[in-house]
């Protein structure tokens, strides 16, 4: 029996294009530079922020952050940034009783933007409002106090094997893996990852029939 459906938030929810072109015009390069780091590190496996690593060696994201914000090309998020199944599906699984929730590796403005667009949500958070980031269990120990029902009740949503997926089943939830952004684009052919999910999915609009109380 599924509770609660929790909804990872950058390439799951939101498309990240307009985050990293953001980056590129900072940064002072051309948009194609970064989104080929990006699926470089990517393909390595690591941290999609080494691009900007690569970029400008010694960087400090969070200061960096800090000054675009300032400078006012801070971090912006609307309508047009959303998956396009997003709203149909969550408002799915709602009308079908199960509480939805948001919650993601991003900072507490992006938390502010997501509220902004009154999404059909029962709760949103991020982890930069919880003190502490995917992969480490005590995300997923907040996630389970957070979300209603018992882990086993509780489906993450994701496109990062190792951030969402394994993580999210160690915890004790079950996980859903979509195929979506360059992360879920690579589990495809991950067999470790499409294993460790109890749902492969291609898009948002196929989780209602698959999570709805019987």
């Amino acid at each position: 029996m599924i509770r609660s459906v929790v909804f990872d938030v950058g390439e799951t929810l939101v498309n990240d294009t307009r985050e990293w072109r953001a980056w590129a015009d900072w940064l002072g390069v051309p948009p194609h530079t970064v989104s080929a780091l990006v699926g470089a590190v990517t393909a390595q496996g690591r941290d999609n922020a080494d691009a900007l690593r690569l970029i400008r060696p010694g960087i400090d994201i969070a200061a960096e952050r800090a000054a675009r914000e300032a400078a006012g090309h801070g971090e912006q998020l609307d309508e047009t940034d959303l998956y396009p199944d997003v709203r149909p599906a969550l408002a799915a699984l709602r009308e079908r009783g199960l509480w939805v929730g948001i919650v993601g590796n991003q900072t507490v403005r992006t938390a502010e933007l997501l509220r902004a667009l009154n999404l059909p949500a029962d709760a949103i958070a991020t982890s930069g409002e919880w003190g502490a980031a995917k992969p480490d269990p005590e995300f997923y120990a907040r996630l389970t106090e957070w979300a209603p029902g018992a882990p086993g009740e509780i489906v993450y949503v994701g496109d990062h094997p190792a951030n969402d997926i394994h993580p999210a089943r160690a915890a004790g939830l079950r996980t859903a893996l979509i195929r979506r952004g360059p992360w879920g684009h690579l589990a495809a052919e991950d067999p470790a990852a499409r294993a460790a999910a109890h749902w492969y999915i291609n898009g948002l609009g196929e989780l209602p029939a698959l999570l709805s109380p019987p």
